[in-house]
């Protein structure tokens, strides 16, 4: 619900097909200084930002301005809640979580060893469980062991549909991440001052310091808090928006050299990319799923300075 707010924010929308219209622009320019002809390299830019427009195999808008089918727009108390293409793959993964996961569930209650897909999503439950939950949380982590099984898998979804033709991964849209960020930092706080009790939490944030120093430590505290899952929203959105700009800019190569001998070596790096992508799909989802839940664990087991001193 925080991603698809954020997503549909009209400005955001607006400020974001802007800026990529303009490089569009920009490129097509200097293709057709070049040779004239339109700049096929332009086109690739459509699959990075977006937009209103889901593009679907065999499927040819009438218009040829617009390249895909247009999604139906909503206004809704004077806000654009329209549906875009990551709205569409973000609800698209959700589905996919839902029923993949139910059915896993209900085989494994009747079966006593899990087979196949059950088995597969077992290993994947005991990683983050034995790996990432027990270590960074202790035993008290395991009842936001639900939470922190979600946001990995929702993540991992998210990050393979972006690599399926016509797909688009929404972990690459910053409001996508930030909506996963203000979700963590939530769980974040909530978890600390569950663990330590809300005069605990709030004497933490004094850092430990006589009470002169406050009005410059309580600051740092606070901007410390907020640093956490601004990182996670940063990261999550870098690296797979990055992933996907090498892939286009090494598949450019043959429309900016317009030579059939750079193909071979371009499609090759692309190849190898995109299988560097695959990992990487795992590794984010993972890296995410591990930071919140070391973040937490923190404010789980840490004292205050205070009481320390």
């Amino acid at each position: 619900m925080f991603s698809w707010i954020l997503l549909s924010d009209s400005k955001v929308q607006h400020a974001a097909a802007d800026t990529a219209h303009a490089v569009a622009d920009t490129a097509a320019h200097a293709g057709a200084a070049h040779g004239g002809d339109e700049n096929l390299f332009t086109q690739l830019l459509h699959h990075i930002y977006d937009s209103n427009l889901l593009e679907l195999p065999f499927y040819h808008n009438p218009d040829p301005s617009k390249h895909g089918l247009e999604l139906p727009q909503l206004n809704l108390f004077g806000m654009d809640m329209s549906m875009t293409k990551h709205v569409v793959f973000l609800w698209l993964a959700a589905v996919i979580l839902i029923v993949t996961l139910s059915l896993v569930a209900r085989r494994n209650q009747k079966n006593k060893v899990p087979k196949g897909l059950g088995n597969l999503v077992e290993v994947f439950v005991v990683f983050v469980r034995d790996e990432i939950v027990v270590p960074n949380m202790g035993k008290g982590g395991l009842k936001y062991l639900p939470y922190l099984l979600t946001n990995f898998f929702f993540i991992l979804v998210m990050n393979l549909l972006g690599l399926i033709p016509y797909g688009a991964s929404a972990t690459g849209n910053v409001s996508v991440t930030a909506g996963l960020a203000v979700i963590a930092f939530i769980m974040i706080q909530f978890s600390a001052i569950r663990a330590q009790g809300l005069g605990h939490y709030l004497a933490h944030l004094t850092g430990g310091v006589h009470w002169a120093l406050w009005p410059i430590m309580i600051p740092i505290e606070v901007l410390g808090l907020f640093t956490k899952p601004f990182a996670l929203c940063i990261r999550l959105f870098a690296n797979m928006t990055g992933g996907h700009i090498v892939i286009l800019a090494l598949i450019g190569l043959i429309f900016v050299f317009k030579s059939l001998m750079v193909a071979p070596v371009s499609i090759a790096f692309a190849l190898g990319i995109y299988m560097l992508e695959l990992f990487v799909a795992f590794l984010q989802a993972y890296i995410f799923t591990m930071l919140t839940s070391l973040f937490m664990g923190l404010g789980m087991q840490t004292e205050s300075h205070g009481h320390e001193h």
